[in-house]
């Protein structure tokens, strides 16, 4: 009887093995069980792993599948081995990509993020979080991942806690790297996204090949100078010299041409070494700017001569600082031209004040058409940057951001891989890890956002006459240069005092300058 039960019994068996229902199955039982959290045992050695937090608004993709499942393998294994075994799993609130969706629901129903304050639309976040924002920790789980759920901790803490002991962590973390020197203010160049308003990393920006067009425009040379460039025939072979009064530069920005502070060309190019030194009046402004020898410029490309714009291009960036050019902002946080309190607005020739970017572009083009300044326009393939979540095209832009020195806390990893402590596997990746960390540029950590944590700054103020006149009063100004990095107001209130040598201070603008993730 026994044979036949048995025979029977494997009759009922499905035939093929359901992962779709076991799998779930299995891992409940296993979570239940309290399977995933640590043995609690102090005797035995502790073994930790924190999950790299996957963004709260995305899905899972090939890179968190193997990043998470080399995690889980080494937990798994540490477990069999009676270590007393924590994975620590995490969500990132996801600053720009949260706040995107958001807008997005709001815009839905007619409605934009500047109808609400900052308090309100911060609320609305969080009701979305709640509602939508758990979808990526399910297939975590979905893909076997033994993570003690128990202690799961999202970035932002938990809503509406007053003590909330991840916003205190992230504040202490910034005030104890500012204290130490390691975070600072600056004014660099960052990649600005004008549709959020905001500075994004490079890894925020997606570089596309579109096409474009290259326009070749003519610098009138100041003070009649005058100089001989070589020209070439139909089959490219030299032809003699022309003389010429204008310099050529090339841009796919042409809009860009009202910011030049300077003209670069190569110092062992033979065709401009005689106008080193020189000036140009740039059109349209009728700034003179000055001609510089720099190794920046290709001496095989277009002309040779560069227009360098400080304030919006990286590689000119460096050049204007190399040459002491001066730096002018041109683009304001929408990227149209500067028109109002910016200091470089009186620069700009008023029918350009205002301007959408492509709108100045075409203006630009027009008026150098016009004037015969036109020397060339090339049509061809460029690459161009484009945020990869607005889909807009990125400006670099000059402005106040927060950054971490990164090179000096590369220091300690590049030792930790010669001297050993740590091991690429294989070897080879060596290379690529030395050039990565030993060429690494200051790390911008502050964002223009509502959603996100706060930098701990507290901005003070300074006096200033009420108008013009003798004896003219004096009222309180913000004064963005003078600031106080503190973990909580009365404690930047404390340093403000001391500061102003005054009691009790009068006033204090009571928020920090940037919105930061």
């Amino acid at each position: 009887m026994g044979a036949l039960f048995s025979v029977m019994d494997a009759a009922m068996l499905d035939q093929f093995f359901n992962a779709a229902e076991a799998e779930p199955r299995l891992y409940k039982s296993w979570e239940e069980k309290g399977c995933f959290k640590p043995s609690m045992d102090t005797s035995a050695e502790a073994y930790s792993i924190v999950i790299p937090p996957p963004n709260v608004t995305g899905v899972l993709h090939m890179g968190h599948a193997l990043n998470n499942t080399l995690q889980d393998v080494l937990i798994r294994f540490a477990r069999m081995q009676g270590k007393n075994v924590l994975w620590q799993p995490g969500t990132d609130h996801a600053g720009i990509a949260t706040q995107m969706v958001v807008e997005r629901q709001l815009n839905a129903g007619g409605k934009k993020r500047t109808d609400f304050s900052r308090e309100e639309f911060v609320e609305k976040v969080w009701e979305w979080k709640e509602e939508s924002g758990g979808q990526i920790v399910e297939q975590l789980k979905r893909l076997g991942a033994s993570c003690d759920w128990s202690r799961l901790t999202f970035t932002m803490g938990e809503h509406g806690d007053p003590d909330n002991q991840m916003v205190e962590a992230v504040r202490k973390v910034f005030v104890d790297l500012y204290n130490d020197g390691l975070i600072y203010r600056d004014k660099r160049l960052v990649n600005w996204d004008p549709h959020f308003q905001t500075a994004i990393s490079d890894l925020e920006v997606e570089p596309r090949e579109i096409k474009g067009q290259y326009w070749h425009l003519r610098y009138p040379l100041a003070d009649g100078v005058t100089y001989e460039h070589p020209v070439f025939d139909e089959e490219g072979e030299p032809a003699g010299t022309e003389t010429r009064d204008y310099i050529v530069v090339a841009t796919s920005r042409p809009e860009t041409m009202l910011g030049d502070t300077g003209v670069a060309v190569h110092p062992d190019d033979e065709r401009y070494k005689a106008l080193v030194g020189k000036f140009v009046n740039l059109p349209i402004v009728g700034r003179r700017i000055p001609i510089v020898a720099d190794e920046y410029p290709d001496m095989e490309k277009g002309s040779g001569a560069v227009k360098i714009t400080p304030a919006h291009d990286f590689n000119d960036f460096e050049v204007g600082k190399r040459c002491k050019l001066d730096v002018m902002n041109i683009l304001d946080s929408k990227a149209a031209i500067v028109d109002g309190d910016e200091a470089d607005t009186a620069a700009i020739p008023a029918e350009y004040r205002g301007l959408d970017r492509f709108k100045a572009r075409e203006a630009v083009v027009a008026h150098f058409e016009t004037a015969e300044l036109m020397h060339e326009i090339e049509k061809l393939k460029i690459e161009q940057p484009f945020g990869d979540r607005s889909g807009v095209v990125i400006e670099p832009w000059l402005t106040d951001q927060w950054y971490v020195n990164a090179k000096e806390l590369a220091k300690d990893a590049i030792l930790a891989v010669r001297e050993g402590d740590t091991r690429f596997v294989p070897t080879n990746w060596e290379k690529t890890y030395y050039n990565w960390m030993e060429d690494i540029q200051p790390w911008c950590i502050s964002r223009q956002l509502w959603w996100g944590h706060r930098i701990p700054v507290w901005y003070g103020a300074r006096y200033e006459p009420a108008y013009e006149g003798e004896g003219a009063p004096t009222r309180f100004v913000y004064d963005s240069k003078k600031f106080f990095v503190a973990e909580t107001f009365d404690e930047a209130k404390s340093l403000a005092q001391e500061y102003y040598d005054a009691s009790p201070v009068k006033v204090i603008v009571a928020g920090q300058a940037d919105d930061s993730e």
